[in-house]
C-alpha cells in the first residue's frame, strides 16, 4: 500500500465562486511539508496578523477545490467561517494524527464510533452493535451517523 499523501473533503457549506456563482464544496488536501509551515510565518501579512497564517497555510495544501484551477489566499479568504473551521481541523487531524478521522455517538443509541472523514466508513467498532434500540440493526443513515460526512 502506498503513502498516502493526498485526502479528499467536502465542505459544510461551500465556496461560492464569486464571478460564476457556482458553488464548490469538494475538495484535496495535501500533506503539509516542513517548509508549508515555515515560509508563511516570513510574509508581511502574518508579521502584521498572526491569524493570517492559517490562510497561507490552507492556501499552500488545499490542491484543488471543485473547478477552481488555483487555490489562492483569495479563495481561502472567501470561505464561509464554517469553511475555513472545517479545513483546519481536517489539516490538523491529516498531518497530526494521520488518517482524519472523527469521534461520534448515535444520537438515538449513544453507542460510540469513530467515522473516517474521508469516506464516510466507520472505523474501529462494530457498526452493528449500536443500531436502534440495541437491535443490532445498522443505523438508518448507514451508519455514517448525523454528521453528512459523504
Amino acid at each position: 500500500m502506498a503513502f498516502q499523501t493526498e485526502f479528499q473533503f467536502v465542505l459544510p457549506r461551500g465556496y461560492v465562486d464569486p464571478q460564476s456563482g457556482k458553488l464548490h464544496k469538494h475538495g484535496v488536501m495535501r500533506l503539509a511539508t516542513a517548509k508549508d509551515e515555515i515560509v508563511p510565518l516570513q510574509d508581511y501579512r502574518v508579521q502584521g496578523n498572526r491569524a493570517y497564517l492559517v490562510i497561507i497555510l490552507l492556501s499552500r495544501v488545499v490542491t484543488k477545490l471543485g473547478e477552481i484551477k488555483f487555490v489562492d489566499t483569495d479563495v481561502i479568504e472567501n470561505l464561509f467561517s464554517a469553511d475555513l473551521a472545517y479545513l483546519q481541523e481536517f489539516y490538523r487531524k491529516i498531518n497530526e494524527e494521520g488518517a482524519p478521522k472523527i469521534h461520534t455517538a448515535c444520537p438515538a443509541c449513544k453507542h460510540e464510533f469513530d467515522v473516517d472523514m474521508v469516506t464516510g466508513q466507520i472505523v474501529g467498532g462494530n457498526p452493528t452493535a449500536g443500531g436502534p434500540e440495541g437491535s443490532g440493526a445498522p443505523a438508518q443513515d448507514g451508519g455514517q451517523g448525523q454528521q453528512g460526512l459523504g
